[in-house]
């Protein structure tokens, strides 16, 4: 059982520590041995099982009252997930990710599919990647040229998560108000809108649903722009900033399953007849493990924590927690698994699924360099 000392920090309310412990209930009896031999099928469920179970409310703003995105609930449902099951961890966080734009930003009539993202009826993704664009947000090439009361759209997007399942995409477009990040708006887009192709289906060393799409003259109405034209950097920038710090808070479950499969193993395992944990070395290795892991969870919900008390922007907070976390979790993980010795690389195992499953994280939504550039820029402003 993980450590839930951490829930009696400040950062948190009662209704906090009541879902975090409802969710692990609920996670110990419906993730168990969940299929993951079927990517697609296997993520199509999960969002089905969310949903029923109530989680995607959390995910996005109710299109009928609609308020702010709690990311402390955000962030404790990606770590309980992901500490469960990193597969439910990826398709609770596509359907925030995927919908971040129309909860922040969407008209009211953009804001109806939320009805169905959060009954776990309809998947989202976020395009916003492209072959030659990928933290540099502002070198985006795909177009969306107006055309009469609409936009034609024309491109590629890459390294797309529900791409192929998703039934909505929320896409970044160059429609040329100004050069680089000033000139890119986003765009509603349904997966069975003429021209939109799934160009080639992407495989990776932790299996999730990835694709690369093509836009052949993808037509749109008016009424799919979000928000309005030149604000796509902006609107792209403030759902990072929300759901970067819930990155970190799934590496933390990571983390947290390293450890806890550690303390069993080293506990039980006995070197020349004494339990592993009596080696000095190996304590030492576990003190470094727990560190790791508390020091993380500070960084996350502190800026959870932040950008649910009233700041515009948690851009330098989300930066450092998404930075630390994810690297620290790869350090963790890889300590368990050279606990582990050769079953620490056998397949199947819990260490060996960690070890590929936390290598994503370090890159996805701002790699670990990227996020170092970023946090030194708001240090050296606000020095």
């Amino acid at each position: 059982m993980s450590d839930r000392s951490f829930l009696t920090w400040p950062f948190f309310e009662e209704r906090h520590r009541e879902l975090a412990d409802a969710l692990d209930a609920w996670c110990g009896t419906n993730l168990a041995g969940i299929d993951h031999r079927d990517v697609d099928a296997a993520c199509i469920d999960l969002v089905s099982r969310l949903g029923a179970g109530g989680w995607l409310t959390h995910s996005a703003v109710d299109p009928d009252a609609p308020g702010a995105l709690d990311v402390r609930s955000l962030c404790l449902i990606r770590e309980t997930l992901a500490r469960h099951d990193g597969l439910a961890d990826f398709a609770f966080a596509m359907q925030g990710l995927g919908t971040g734009a129309l909860s922040l930003f969407g008209s009211e009539e953009q804001r109806a599919w939320l009805h169905r993202t959060r009954a776990g009826e309809a998947l989202s993704a976020f395009a916003l990647s492209e072959p030659k664009s990928g933290s540099d947000v502002a070198n985006i090439a795909l177009s969306a040229a107006q055309d009469g009361n609409g936009f034609v759209l024309n491109g590629e997007k890459t390294w797309i998560s529900n791409g192929g399942i998703a039934d909505i995409y929320t896409v970044f477009a160059r429609t040329g108000e100004a050069p680089g990040a000033r000139g890119l708006s986003a765009f509603l887009v349904p997966a069975d809108t003429p021209g939109l192709h799934v160009a080639e289906r992407l495989e990776v060393m932790a299996p999730h649903p990835l694709a690369r799409l093509s836009f052949d003259n993808v037509r749109v109405d008016a009424g799919a722009l979000i928000g309005a034209p030149g604000q796509g950097f902006r609107i792209a920038m403030s759902v990072l900033d929300v759901f970067r710090s819930t990155v970190a808070a799934a590496a933390l479950g990571f983390a947290r399953c390293a450890l806890d499969a550690a303390l069993e193993r080293v506990r039980t395992r006995e070197l020349f007849g004494a339990p592993l944990s009596e080696m000095q070395m190996v304590q030492g290795h576990i003190a470094d493990m727990a560190l790791d892991v508390d020091a993380a969870a500070l960084l996350v919900y502190r800026a959870a924590w932040t950008r649910d008390t009233g700041a515009e922007r948690v851009t330098r907070e989300a930066a450092m927690a998404k930075l630390f976390a994810t690297d620290q979790a790869q350090q963790v993980i890889d300590k368990t698994v050279q606990l582990f010795g050769g079953e620490g690389v056998q397949t199947g195992s819990v260490p060996e699924r960690l070890y590929r499953e936390i290598r994503a994280l370090r890159i996805y939504e701002g790699a670990s360099d990227v996020q170092k550039v970023v946090i030194a820029r708001a240090t050296l402003n606000n020095a």
